[in-house]
């Protein structure tokens, strides 16, 4: 019999043993419920306090009451632990911040844990390995990825990586300097692929969650259009496409990756804006949807969702539609974990809007459910127990 290690790299055995062990005991947000808890970030103000919450029922469509889960100063995005138990939050401010709360599974409320520097200002993103050990963050004020440990019992340890960025992009007004939007785990939790906007790079570090720290790959970084500006990004679910919504350019990205080698190869590259429209526009959020056949963007201008249809062997996309967001800049939406709904977030009309997903094509119909909120700018769903 062969071993182990003649086969695979130890980082590559541990991150198979980990994906068989998420089949086997799957993480709280997987579980086949059909009753969630929705958190919403936001930027405080006069109509906002912090983190809200609303329980979702994906079986009628209908989402309750918000109620405040936690004060926290412009909490801009949130991050769920894999456990269900634990949630994270970036304060977008000038001396940036990431805080952990542990989740009342009863009624969705936070504790506030601990507070730890992102070091960086205006963190804009925050996300959790695929074991729960690492908080990776994206400062957009300063370019600078950071990663930090995540402990047993949820608190967040001092950064161990610390990654600035540098140079500049194309366009002296919004790449005068690197501005880091995102960094999310690959499906085999071995790299880490960081948006730049300010660069138009995607930068892609070797993670190693057991130590929660980062380095460069070999290549360290796929490049995008001059003057497209990088935002969010999202791996297909089978593991072999990727997408990147590009803010500034009004596009996506569509890239096959190499898991193994952690490289990522442009394929395509394709609007986001219905042919009619006439004004200026930045994209905002992207997700492929769980069943891997549709993707999502939204535009911010013309306040729309972008709907694409994923060829299953290509991974390149088809514009399906354009539904309007039902409100001014959809900053962020999320699609519940049975795929059956989309619940959009809209920053400069203080609502949230939930769309039901039509399975066959990927189209949206607004359901008639709506909330008020001051300035919602991140949505996640958690399974309720």
């Amino acid at each position: 019999m062969l071993k182990a290690e003649s086969m695979w790299s130890p980082n590559q055995f541990i991150a198979i043993l980990l994906l068989l062990g998420a089949a086997v005991f799957p993480p709280a947000s997987w579980a086949a419920s059909k009753q969630y808890f929705v958190y919403f970030g936001t930027y405080t103000g006069p109509k906002s306090k912090g983190i809200y919450v609303a329980r979702f029922d994906a079986g009628a469509g209908k989402m309750g009451p918000l109620n405040v889960a936690a004060e926290i100063a412009s909490p801009s995005f949130v991050a769920l632990h894999p456990n269900g138990r634990y949630l994270y939050a970036v304060s977008e401010e000038r001396s940036g911040s990431v805080s952990a709360f542990s989740i009342d599974r009863s009624s969705g409320t936070l504790t506030f844990l601990n507070r730890v520097s992102t070091h960086g200002n205006g963190p804009c993103y925050v996300i959790t390995d695929k074991t729960g050990k690492t908080a990776l963050v994206a400062n957009y004020g300063s370019g600078v990825f950071a990663s930090m440990p995540i402990g047993a019992d949820g608190k967040l340890g001092e950064a161990v990586s610390v990654i600035q960025d540098k140079g500049k992009g194309s366009d002296p007004n919004r790449q005068e300097a690197p501005h880091a939007h995102s960094l999310n785990p690959s499906p085999n939790n071995l790299y880490a692929i960081g948006a730049d906007l300010g660069l138009d790079k995607l930068f892609v570090f070797k993670l190693n969650a057991a130590t929660a720290t980062l380095t460069a790959n070999d290549p360290p970084y796929a490049e995008v259009k001059p003057g497209s500006g990088p935002r969010h990004f999202a791996f297909h679910p089978k593991g072999r496409f990727a997408y990147v919504t590009n803010e500034m350019a009004s596009t996506v990205t569509a890239f096959t990756w190499d898991g193994a080698r952690g490289v990522l190869h442009e394929i395509q590259t394709i609007t986001t804006l219905p042919s009619d429209f006439k004004g200026e526009n930045t994209t905002a959020q992207i997700l492929v949807h769980p069943s891997g056949k549709f993707l999502y963007d939204s535009n911010r201008g013309a306040d729309s969702i972008a709907v694409f249809k994923i060829d299953p062997r290509k991974g390149t996309l088809t514009a399906v539609d354009n539904t309007p967001a039902l409100g001014k800049v959809p900053r962020n939406f999320a699609i519940d974990p049975t795929g059956s709904y989309l619940i959009a977030a809209n920053q400069k009309s203080d609502n949230i809007v939930v769309f039901r997903i039509d399975k066959n094509t990927g189209k949206l119909t607004a359901t008639g459910d709506t909330a008020e909120v001051g300035s919602p700018v991140c949505v996640k769903f958690l399974a309720v127990k």
